[in-house]
């Protein structure tokens, strides 16, 4: 396998371990040119008996994925799913599904924020380990008159339980990666410069059982799912926004500093103070 013609991330492969960089300057936003990017990488890589984990990082320090493209919400169009995808899918979920169902473990390094799409992107993976006081995790989308449609109720609530997915989803809280390790958001919490060489040992530790072993685990640990998901009955909520209200937020979002670098490190500063007034 090759693994060209991708401009968002970039692939190493080394002792049956598949590092994938996620370089989407300037802050790794989930859109289209990436969604386009880890759906080709996920074609190929499938059938790459060479491939037996697949690890995400990011060569930003500061964003993981940063979360969703906000022009997703100015144009819902955009979230549409072709003919090439399943029906009922937008192409956040359809993306994060592909990503899911790989046969190699999947495994995100997060060293920066992974917010709404980014979150949704990192939960589906099959392990995440985050750095301590560098990472942050959030589903921020209520915040901004929607909720997280990429899967991410259905995968919060499979990880953290429904009472926890429920704080998190409509709190919209950033959580830091010591919470995230307490609500089972991720595997473990672990100190920044431990991160690289934790989650490489494991890699090719896993790596060196070989494909047969790591299919019956996968397989028998996936058939004890009790959360199954419901992506379409996720998907098909979305008819009840109202996609001008929706819109015209987005657009004041965007105003505001939204996918800008400055606005992205007080982001959720920005989305409480753009919450409407509660009435007494």
């Amino acid at each position: 396998m090759t693994y060209s013609n991708l401009s968002a991330i970039s692939v190493d492969i080394q002792h049956g371990v598949a590092t994938v960089t996620i370089d989407h300057p300037p802050l790794n936003l989930l859109d289209g040119t990436l969604i386009a990017d880890l759906m080709a990488f996920s074609a190929q890589v499938r059938d790459d008996d060479t491939v037996r984990v697949v690890v995400f990082e990011s060569a930003d320090p500061e964003f993981f994925i940063a979360h969703g493209d906000m022009h997703f919400l100015t144009d819902p169009a955009l979230m549409a799913a072709d003919g090439d995808l399943p029906p009922d899918t937008n192409v956040v979920q359809a993306v994060n599904e592909e990503i899911r169902s790989l046969p190699q473990v999947t495994i995100g390094k997060i060293a920066g924020f992974a917010r709404g799409g980014g979150n949704e992107f990192a939960m589906a993976l099959d392990m995440r380990f985050a750095a301590i006081g560098k990472s942050a995790q959030a589903q921020p989308e209520t915040l901004m008159g929607i909720y997280p449609g990429g899967g991410g109720t259905q995968y919060m609530t499979s990880l953290v339980g429904r009472a926890r997915a429920l704080e998190l989803i409509l709190g919209g809280e950033l959580v830091d990666a010591e919470l995230a390790e307490r609500y089972g958001l991720v595997n473990r919490a672990l100190p920044a410069d431990r991160l690289d060489t934790f989650v490489t040992t494991l890699a090719r530790r896993i790596a060196a059982l070989g494909p047969t072993v790591i299919g019956i685990v996968k397989t028998a640990v996936g058939a004890a799912d009790y959360a199954k998901r419901d992506l379409a009955a996720e998907s098909s909520l979305a008819g009840r926004l109202s996609f001008p209200e929706v819109a015209a937020l987005a657009h004041k979002l965007l105003a505001a500093g939204v996918q800008t670098r400055e606005g992205e490190l007080r982001l959720e500063e920005i989305l409480n103070e753009a919450l409407p007034e509660v009435t007494p």
